[in-house]
């Protein structure tokens, strides 16, 4: 693999350094600065503000201090423009989360397809009448009155935290909610990947919003984290991430909403009179695709053992094929992973789950950021490339020999976000859904299969309960007022 940067990537990476030195004003040519790197290359693309406390706190000033008078069709308005925009700057907007992130096109390109989903579903919540009302006269004590409720946008502040996988789709899920609930929003994206939060900001401004309705601050973790957490003008903490700092933020804000989509461990089961061909194929695409970096990626693979040898080998052929190499590559199916540090700690759980045993089909080759598809069996469930959520291209194959063994195991980890289930016998399937301990079942989908504004979330490790996606999202950033009127 040769490293040396492309003139394509060259040219984005300019246009990418002008439009941050834009949006940053001076504050890019001071020493604060975090600066944003391709993760093919290790280059240099750009550099955006490194944000301390101060400018947190104005920034939740400013939101504070606004309040939003933008009625319902105006945010109609707004998000469906700004979903225009997003389309018809699709291929740009690509190739800038691809030099942030090391994404591969093909993914990055998806990605930018989801976001304009996104903000059509937020753009049709914005109209739905979401009170309701109910009459008084239902039992002997009853009076001829009747209650209404209707739904306020929060008080204070939305905080919002995102992180590197889904550099503007993350964002979105945030923003798009936000925005059709007349809400004020401050955001910090990923430090890691910053660069497509602030593109959705312009995109935005330019559609008409407010911008004290959104500010987003780019910024260490370290050192604006905690007070985007006890702030106490902020009412509701929104965060995407790991487990670890998900449980720092839940002692931190303490006394205000959150909302914490967590990590996953996610199983595709496959029963045994699964079609081995279309489960493969799931098993692929769900283990490899975003560099498997998805909270919702296959990351354990149960299969009946009665088809464990057949599954095995088609799915050995599928990631033979999977082409891994340059993310500017059109042709190439998968990128980088974030960073060589995340490459590195893959490379090392396969190598030690090998150690124990396991045996090693294809892959765990490593060149920086730059990790193959990678294929396991005769994987045990006490391995840690399995017992913790590996958040990169790996398939990890274990066997069962029932319903109940498969249930078992899959409810072995402390994860609960997502599964996916191959079988067309519905009293095996109800049994998955029913039983496994987790948010959602897809049967002969991935874990991660899901429309823009289907309820999600986890439960256990991988969140409280409280989904996302833009109908919930919605109903978590607002208030519910209720009033009675005698007719």
């Amino acid at each position: 693999m040769k490293l040396a940067t492309s003139p394509a990537a060259k040219e984005l990476g300019a246009e990418v350094r002008r439009e941050a030195m834009r949006i940053a004003g001076d504050a890019v040519h001071s020493e604060r600065v975090i600066a944003v790197h391709y993760p093919y290359s290790g280059e240099i693309v750009a550099t955006v503000p490194r944000a301390g406390v101060d400018d947190v706190r104005r920034a939740i000033r400013i939101a504070r201090d606004y309040r939003p008078r933008l009625t319902r069709h105006e945010r109609y308005r707004i998000l469906m423009r700004a979903g225009e925009l997003i389309a018809q700057r699709k291929d740009a907007i690509a190739r800038q989360i691809t030099l942030e992130s090391g994404l591969c096109l093909k993914d990055s390109t998806y990605e930018v397809g989801r976001a304009s989903d996104v903000l059509l579903f937020a753009a049709q919540q914005a109209l739905v009448d979401d009170g309701q009302s109910f009459a008084c006269d239902l039992t002997h004590h009853g009076k001829q009155r009747r209650v209404h409720t209707m739904r306020e946008p929060l008080q204070g502040v939305i905080s919002a935290i995102t992180p590197f996988n889904h550099p503007l789709n993350q964002v979105i899920h945030k923003v798009a909610p936000a925005v059709a609930t007349n809400n004020r929003m401050v955001l910090k994206p990923s430090e890691k990947t910053p660069l497509a939060a602030l593109t959705l900001a312009d995109i935005l401004y330019e559609a008409g919003l407010p911008p004290p309705m959104l500010s987003v601050v780019t910024g260490e973790p370290a050192e604006i984290a905690d007070e985007m957490l006890t702030h106490p003008d902020v009412d509701l903490v929104s965060f995407t991430g790991g487990v670890a700092i998900g449980k720092h933020i839940a002692a931190r804000a303490v006394y205000k909403r959150q909302v914490l989509e967590l990590g996953g461990n996610d199983p595709l089961v496959v029963m045994d009179d699964a079609d081995v061909n279309k489960a493969a194929d799931l098993a692929a695409s769900g283990s490899y695709k975003n560099s498997g970096q998805r909270c919702t990626a296959v990351k354990r693979i149960f299969v009946h053992q009665r088809l464990a040898d057949d599954f095995t080998q088609a799915l050995l052929e599928r990631t033979r094929a999977w082409r891994h190499g340059d993310p500017l590559d059109p042709k190439v199916d998968m990128g980088t992973v974030i960073d060589e540090r995340a490459a590195m700690l893959f490379e090392r759980r396969v190598a030690d789950a090998v150690a124990q045993g396991a045996r090693l089909l294809h892959g765990n080759q490593r060149e920086g950021a730059l990790y193959a598809p990678t294929l396991l069996d005769q994987v045990r469930g006490a391995m840690e490339v399995v017992q913790q959520e590996t958040f990169g291209p790996v398939s990890p194959v274990m066997t069962f020999k029932d319903v109940d063994d498969a249930i078992a195991q899959v409810n072995s980890t402390a994860f609960g976000l997502s599964s996916g289930v191959c079988s067309n016998r519905l009293d095996d399937i109800m049994r998955f859904v029913r039983e496994l301990h987790v948010g959602s079942v897809n049967v002969w989908e991935v874990p991660g299969y899901r429309l823009e504004s289907t309820p999600f979330g986890g439960i256990k490790d991988s969140g409280l309960g409280y989904k996302e996606g833009v109908q919930e999202a919605c109903k978590s950033f607002t208030n519910v007022k209720t009033y009675s009127l005698p007719w």
